[in-house]
């Protein structure tokens, strides 16, 4: 009974955050299927993700390349598999290939690496640049002064698509703090749009449960949602 009323809460939870998604969007003059949630998924079994899946989410992420090796093989065909964590080059030839996208590219030799890979393999790796709005020395990605010249060398790679960017905006109690963090990062990619050939900016990965109304508001394409979908980890 109790695993029970987990799923369903789950599915609640889909719901919910679907609706605020639409509203968010409607709200900003948008239509709403131009935002697609995706259920980050660190430290959740494969039934909670199921039941996300069963809900309406329609892509999972992994932060951590052992969870995504462990739970893919019951999730491949159900769902579409991102990778959202940092990712080192050395763990790249169990990603490329068996996920869609890839939201974390950060330096020159990883985008090699992936190419190489992605090469090896006879197709083309989506990725998005991973851009420290915030400058925040904890956090990964390039700074935004460099955006332009990163994503010119990437977009040169064969194998390789930069669809996009990706950010994650510091903490905030009030999510308008960090509005700035979301609606730089739309100018940013409309800026490396105008000026990198071959780079068109479909994609923008950015807000989590605390601020991803705003960030939906702001421009945002795939919002990545944990804490809100399944409720806090008990570890």
């Amino acid at each position: 009974m109790q695993a029970k009323n987990m799923d369903k809460c789950i599915r609640d939870n889909v719901n919910g955050i679907l609706t605020r998604i639409d509203s968010s969007a409607r709200k900003a003059g948008r239509g709403p299927g131009g935002v697609r949630l995706l259920a980050a998924t660190k430290n959740r079994s494969v039934e909670e993700v199921l039941e996300a899946v069963a809900g309406g989410v329609s892509l999972v992420g992994e932060n951590r390349v052992q969870e995504l090796l462990e739970k893919a093989p019951r999730l491949k065909g159900a769902v579409e598999l991102h990778f959202i964590g940092h990712l080192q080059r050395n763990k790249v030839r169990q990603v490329v290939g068996l996920v869609e996208m890839i939201h974390s590219l950060d330096t020159i030799r990883l985008a090699e690496e992936i190419d190489a890979r992605a090469g090896s393999l006879g197709l083309v790796q989506k990725v998005l640049v991973q851009v420290n709005v915030g400058l925040e020395e904890s956090k990964s990605g390039v700074r935004p002064t460099e955006l332009v010249e990163f994503a010119g060398q990437v977009s040169r790679l064969e194998h390789m698509r930069l669809a996009g960017l990706s950010t994650i905006a510091p903490y905030a109690d009030d999510p308008e703090d960090v509005r700035w963090v979301f609606r730089e990062l739309r100018e940013l990619g409309v800026k490396a749009a105008e000026e990198v050939s071959g780079f068109d900016c479909v994609e923008l990965s950015m807000g989590m449960s605390n601020d991803f109304e705003v960030a939906v508001e702001e421009g945002s394409t795939i919002v990545r949602v944990g804490t809100a979908l399944f409720g806090g980890r008990s570890a």
